[in-house]
């Protein structure tokens, strides 16, 4: 059972159903970070309705419509991936739709719980005594499909010297991150018994995964020298079996490193190697299109990387450019034999 930080959330906490359905998201284990990123979302969704005076168990279309424009017109860190409700959107697609399906999941609930009959987002709409369904309305907000960021040669040059500059535990994490195309949750979560050194497998356990669908993937021989060399370490900070990645801070001694410790470290390395769009699941990203580069299959990729959806896959196939550089080698190949025969053609 995921537990619910209900400080972060005073709006939702003090609200009866808000907090219902929020609690009923936690309870059935869901992953930490979505239940943190449905708290937010409800969160500044009551404090729209609350500054515009609406009650959400009545609130109509208009005023869900409202509130898309509230979210578009505020700034955002990104200006590449956004939508234009008006000129001024800032705020990410993803961080857009993110923060709608949250409230549409609620409205959800509040249907199916007999409060009201419909849902104002429009999309998903519960039917009593059928299954959830999409409907056939526009979603409120485009949906962009845009592929992964990964890091050219010259970032990447400056990422691996700034990490060469971290501690072993960090280099370590790092190298898993890549080598096994992590998540950033599922290798916080990483135990030591999840470690095979005999044979270089590691163990990704279904609880940990976002679509708790567990794998066993291999890695390095360069990973597993830095895995022996940390154990070493590690000894000094704990020798009971548990989390493989304690904090060796003062302030949380052999504490587990969690997963907004190691967000601030990402954050610190992009900031030294000044490459600002690296995140915790750069690496991640860059392994699969590496993958995808280097000739595996489809179902190979997602295999490795626990995807349960092809499509999600094939935005890695895309990214690598793979099947149009190979498209455009065999199809430059047949107009340079084409030039070449009539070049040599003599004339008649």
């Amino acid at each position: 059972m995921t537990s619910v930080h209900w400080d972060r959330f005073p709006n939702v906490a003090r609200s009866p159903k808000p907090r219902a359905w929020l609690t009923i998201q936690a309870n059935l284990g869901l992953a930490v970070n979505t239940v943190e990123a449905y708290g937010r979302s409800i969160e500044g969704y009551l404090a729209f309705a609350a500054r515009e005076q609406i009650d959400v168990e009545i609130a109509t279309r208009e005023h869900v419509a409202g509130y898309v424009h509230d979210l578009a017109s505020r700034p955002g860190r990104q200006a590449s991936n956004v939508v234009s409700v008006d000129s001024g959107t800032t705020l990410a697609n993803a961080t857009l739709q993110q923060r709608l399906t949250a409230v549409r999941l609620f409205y959800d609930y509040l249907v199916e719980e007999g409060v009201r009959k419909n849902n104002p987002v429009g999309r998903g709409r519960y039917t009593p005594g059928k299954r959830f369904r999409l409907s056939r309305d526009r979603g409120l907000i485009p949906r962009f499909h845009r592929l992964p960021w990964i890091p050219t040669e010259e970032e990447w040059r400056r990422l691996i010297e700034a990490v060469q500059q971290q501690r072993l535990r960090n280099r370590l994490m790092l190298a898993l991150e890549y080598d096994a195309a992590l998540r950033r949750e599922e290798f916080c979560s990483l135990e030591t018994r999840d470690i095979d050194p005999a044979h270089r497998l590691l163990r990704i356990r279904a609880e940990t995964t976002k679509n708790r669908c567990g794998r066993t993937i291999p890695y390095s021989e360069a990973t597993a020298q830095l895995h022996a060399a940390y154990l070493r370490g590690r000894s000094r900070l704990s020798r009971e079996p548990g989390l493989l990645f304690l904090s060796e801070s003062p302030r949380n001694y052999g504490e587990p490193v969690s997963i907004w410790a190691w967000t601030k470290i990402i954050e610190e390395i992009s900031k030294i190697s000044r490459v600002p769009g690296f995140t915790s699941h750069t690496l991640r990203h860059l392994c699969l299109t590496d993958l995808a580069r280097a000739g595996w299959d489809i179902h190979e990729i997602a295999t490795f990387a626990g995807h349960r959806s092809l499509e999600t896959t094939m935005r890695y196939i895309h990214l690598s450019g793979r099947d149009l550089a190979h498209k455009l080698e065999s199809g430059m190949a047949q107009l340079h034999a084409w030039r070449i025969a009539q070049l040599s053609v003599k004339p008649a």
